[in-house]
């Protein structure tokens, strides 16, 4: 999936970002709160930081846990399950975002995206297991510019968690 051009307005998207998920068939997690002393949100005029958003599958909080690795590898999980923890992290940016706003349709460009892969020694595909935050943001946002993004490895991250993204976001104003 890829990013529209951005060429048109964003005031002329012909549907607006809740449609795009129902037609998407995707329903949004309830925003994670932060698991320590800082904000999940931050809003400086109209950019939105994003803090590290986790792999929180669902309402109770259930999260993707584990070290992506190398194909075969025992006791990591594999590159697409690394994909699908990225993407939930993805949905829960957007989650916070309509927290924060209340409506998506004030996204005007997601600017980047920062993902850490929970990663073995062995594992280099970071890029491939951060397409899934990337994958989803230009599936709800497909008229917006396409995001940069940095994507990393490291060998834990917070509650054992395999993907962490962080997000910054421009808005319309009120």
């Amino acid at each position: 999936t890829a990013c529209g051009t951005g060429r048109r307005a964003v005031v002329a998207r012909g549907v607006h970002v809740e449609a795009r998920l129902e037609e998407l068939g995707i329903v949004l997690p309830p925003p994670g709160g932060p698991k320590a002393n800082y904000t999940s949100c931050q809003r400086d005029g109209d950019l939105l930081y994003i803090s590290g958003q986790l792999p929180a599958m669902d309402a109770d909080g259930t999260l993707v846990t584990g070290t992506v690795g190398p194909a075969g590898q025992e006791g990591c999980i594999t590159l697409e399950e690394g994909y699908q923890s990225a993407r939930w992290c993805g949905l829960n940016i957007v989650a916070t975002i309509k927290g924060e706003l209340g409506d998506l349709d004030r996204v005007e460009k997601v600017v980047k995206l920062f993902g850490i892969v929970n990663s073995h020694v062995d594992f280099k595909e970071q890029h491939l297991v951060m397409n899934g935050a990337s994958d989803l943001i230009c599936e709800v946002f497909p008229d917006l510019p396409k995001h940069a993004r940095s994507a990393i490895g490291t060998n834990t991250l917070p509650l054992g968690v395999a993907t962490e993204v962080e997000a910054i976001v421009r808005i319309r104003s009120d």
